[in-house]
């Protein structure tokens, strides 16, 4: 007794279905390990040519054990039977998703994306059914497969999707690539050529030969084009990658990074830091003389992330000094600045600052604070304390806005700490802010350091706190001690 039903009119079929699942392999295989894909690009062919595989797998197998008679090889050609008319309604929903999203269609996207759901789901439940009632198809007795006149409606589903897939193809062709367009064709006209040819060369699987063919055509002009999306992608992501990190360095180069700033003057000792957080932001930190008597000092935070936002501070900070420099109060400066940012501010971003201006023989100081965080004074011999009083609005909002100037003074000994909120916002992996009472307590460590020692506390504290946890905002803070 012959186990399979393998003669000369089967070879052919055989070797071309054998060819087809390696080719299906094949392309497996180089999606998941070659391929410059997207995890969606990749996921959808693996799972695309999972399907043509076992459809033509299980089509395989039915070719095989047809014919051949016994229980045992009737539940099995039952079985390979349903997976390969499963296969062939998943592949054609695929072939539809794959359609949707390439057109895009806005609008109508969901209402497409429930109606082919919903057919797969009647087509499966319709194939089901055919087991028990023989509706599409039939074994008879002698394990022979044989259509049944309801045969049609097995082919009902492919016909309703196609029918959609074309009509996609054809009013949103715009969205299609020439090549995509011209492979998606192929994929379509390809089984409908070989039911046409079919009729010339009977023992032989056309379908299976044109599925099997415009399938890996369609895939490898997808895939192509897929590939050389990521590899612009991937230039473009380099490219500003490196202009980001040209703008981080551009951004630092713009602030005073010698240290000891003023080694000539002991009347004071000033220390400042930004540690820059994954993107380029609008942080920065000044200070300088004004006058041999007097002391500038600046703290910020532009709104925003990015290269507009390094340039608008590079902006701000130049004015700032400059009208210090000039000899401007603290709140005619931040005025004045204000105003000249409002005029050409089409990106409509805005600095919070914090300024203030020392006289260094007496100590006494004036200091506005536009939006900024309170700053933090500590007295000789005592703690850190936070400084609270009413905000001016932040610069760069509004056109003739004036700023509220109030009075300071240092004694001997006071060390003065100012900061931006990339301090009190740092946070830990179970999303809890650093706060300023956990900042108080890092500068209390030992109130009594000097500048550096003081930010390398408050430092180790955040880095303590958020425990590697990748930070968002920069992280900037300035101290200044009061030695008189």
């Amino acid at each position: 007794m012959t186990v399979f039903n393998i003669t000369a009119g089967y070879m052919f079929n055989i070797i071309i279905i054998a060819a087809g699942m390696g080719i299906c392999g094949m392309n497996i295989l180089q999606v998941s390990t070659g391929a410059r894909l997207s995890k969606e690009a990749t996921r959808y062919f693996q799972f695309f040519f999972g399907m043509v595989l076992l459809y033509i797998g299980s089509h395989l197998a039915r070719q095989l054990m047809e014919g051949v008679p016994g229980q045992g090889i009737r539940v099995a050609l039952i079985i390979v039977t349903l997976l390969e008319f499963l296969a062939s309604g998943m592949m054609a929903y695929l072939f539809s998703m794959l359609t949707v999203h390439i057109a895009n269609p806005e609008q109508h996207r969901k209402t497409l994306l429930r109606l082919f759901l919903g057919t797969l789901i009647l087509y499966t439940l319709l194939m089901i059914i055919s087991q028990f009632t023989d509706l599409c198809y039939y074994f008879d007795s002698a394990n022979t497969y044989h259509r049944s006149p309801a045969y049609l409606l097995s082919n009902l589903a492919h016909i309703v999707m196609l029918c959609i897939d074309v009509f996609l193809l054809i009013r949103w062709r715009n969205s299609f690539t020439p090549r995509i367009r011209h492979a998606f064709w192929a994929y379509i006209i390809a089984p409908f050529v070989a039911i046409a040819a079919q009729a010339f060369f009977q023992d032989v699987q056309l379908i299976i030969l044109a599925t099997v063919a415009a399938a890996v055509y369609m895939s490898m002009v997808i895939m192509q084009d897929q590939m050389e999306k990521y590899e612009q992608e991937h230039e473009t992501a380099t490219r500003m990658g490196a202009e980001l990190s040209m703008a981080t360095d551009i951004q630092a180069s713009q602030l005073p990074r010698l240290f000891p700033a003023f080694p000539n003057r002991p009347e004071f000792d000033v220390f400042a830091s930004m540690t820059p957080a994954k993107e380029v932001g609008g942080d920065f930190y000044d200070f300088f003389l004004i006058d041999d008597d007097h002391i500038g000092l600046v703290m910020a935070d532009v709104s925003g992330k990015g290269v507009p936002a390094a340039l608008f501070m590079m902006v701000a900070r130049v004015l700032i000094k400059s009208h210090l420099q000039n000899g401007e109060s603290v709140g005619e400066a931040l005025e004045n600045v204000n105003d000249q940012l409002c005029e050409s501010n089409e990106a409509e971003l805005f600095v919070t600052v914090w300024a203030a201006v020392i006289q260094i023989s007496t100590g006494k100081g004036t200091a506005a604070n536009a939006g900024h965080e309170h700053p933090a004074l500590r007295r000789a011999g005592g703690q850190y304390e936070l400084v609270s009083y009413r905000h001016s609005p932040a610069v760069a909002t509004l056109e003739g806005i004036p700023y509220k100037e109030h009075s300071f003074e240092l004694y001997p000994g006071d060390s003065l700490f100012v900061y931006t909120d990339g301090v009190a916002e740092a946070t830990s992996a179970d999303n809890e802010l650093f706060g300023t009472d956990r900042m108080l307590q890092a500068l209390n460590r030992n109130p009594d350091a000097m500048p550096e020692e003081v930010l390398t506390n408050v430092m180790d504290g955040i880095n303590a706190f958020v425990a590697g946890t990748q930070q968002f905002d920069d992280i900037t803070m300035l101290c200044l001690k009061y030695n008189g």
